[in-house]
């Protein structure tokens, strides 16, 4: 299945409480409860004035649909072509 990043412009994201962060992450995982199963959260960066999420999901559609039911902006959604690392050098 597809691998998606999403960018989300949150200005202050790298201030944000635990507390803040706790309740965005229930959100997000109340909200992929509803969609199923398909759409899943790898794991986000937090940095500055952005979030930086990884999704597994079917489609590009799937992963707006969770930001529109979360209430979260994506204001970019870009599908993983390859994955590199160091190991790729050799």
């Amino acid at each position: 299945m597809p691998k998606y990043v999403i960018e989300r412009e949150i200005e202050g994201a790298g201030k944000l409480s635990s507390d803040d962060l706790k309740g965005i992450s229930q959100k997000s995982c109340s909200v992929l409860e509803e969609l199923g199963p398909k759409v899943q959260w790898v794991h986000s960066y937090v940095t500055d004035n952005k979030i930086y999420c990884v999704y597994i999901a079917p489609d590009k559609a799937s992963v707006q649909k969770h930001a529109d039911m979360g209430g979260f902006p994506a204001n970019s959604i870009s599908e993983v072509r390859n994955i590199i690392d160091p190991t790729t050098s050799e």
